[in-house]
């Protein structure tokens, strides 16, 4: 499997591509990283140093990757956080570019614009550029929570509201959602959940939630679970293995004590996950 990841990158810490291109490689899929960003650490520490890559720069990294052939082998376009409006226009460029080239290509796009507890955190022209423009080329999106009610002006917080808003946006494309965490009042105290929506039904899995902000983690999540999902086919599987992987690389964070994901240090994890968690078909 390939992989063309077009997402921010960092030399200090583990967001963006920076986050999702190793545990991609550590379970076997090649990843053509191409960068919007290349600065020293993430924004979340209030300073940083380097450069915006402009959106004429990445699209030229990306015809240069076009001119080599590389195109039909592409299985999987992935994008992330995008920091300005010029680079949408670049992505869903190359993603026409890729399925002309291989029709069994699909898109995934993780639809960053902020959380419940910070609100939107990127430019104020993002959230309605993700929603009126990238989201309906897309085949799987992985927004949070958050993002899933802004994207459909709803409310999700329950799995039926939950299931309803995600099929709102199903009906404007992506076939496949993932919402990388459901916080419904009636869950178990100190849990958190993943549920998992595609033309086959939905699945829901509830793990243990660790107190702490971990920048990257969606990253590696929407990373992990594309790659699995885009291989078996099955999304429950999918979630079971991402769900899995993912509290393991939390836990481990959260242990050292460290503010960056302690990502080398948990490969096991997505390598062989432990399949700890059950899932459970909610339709």
């Amino acid at each position: 499997m390939k992989v063309l990841s077009i997402q921010s990158a960092v030399a200090f810490g583990h967001v963006g591509n920076s986050a999702a291109v190793f545990p991609l490689q550590r379970i076997g899929v090649e990843v053509l990283p191409v960068y919007t960003v290349n600065f020293s650490n993430h924004t979340g520490y209030g300073a940083w140093r380097g450069p915006l890559i402009s959106p004429a720069d990445v699209a030229d990294v990306l015809a240069g990757i076009e001119d080599r052939g590389v195109f039909p082998e592409i299985d999987v376009v992935l994008s992330g956080y995008q920091g300005g409006e010029g680079i949408a226009d670049v992505i869903i460029d190359a993603v026409a570019r890729v399925k002309k080239a291989n029709p069994d290509a699909v898109y995934a796009c993780d639809p960053v614009m902020g959380n419940a507890k910070s609100g939107c955190f990127v430019a104020p022209a993002i959230p309605e550029l993700l929603r009126e423009r990238v989201v309906p080329v897309a085949d799987i999106l992985t927004p949070n929570q958050f993002e899933l009610g802004f994207l459909t002006g709803t409310q999700p917080d329950t799995i039926d509201s939950t299931l309803a808003s995600a099929d709102i946006v199903r009906e404007r494309g992506p076939r496949t959602i993932l919402v990388t965490s459901v916080e419904r009042p009636d869950r178990e105290p100190d849990t958190i959940e993943m549920m998992v929506v595609d033309d086959a039904g939905a699945w829901i899995v509830q793990t243990p939630l660790i107190p702490m902000k971990a920048n990257g983690s969606g990253d590696v999540t929407a990373a992990l679970f594309t790659a699995h999902y885009r291989r078996s086919g099955d999304a429950a599987d999918a979630l079971a293995r991402t769900a899995s992987s993912v509290f393991d690389l939390l836990s481990n964070t959260f242990e050292s004590g460290s503010r960056e994901l302690r990502l080398v240090e948990s490969q096991e994890a997505y390598a062989n996950p432990r399949l700890q968690f059950s899932v459970r078909q909610v339709r």
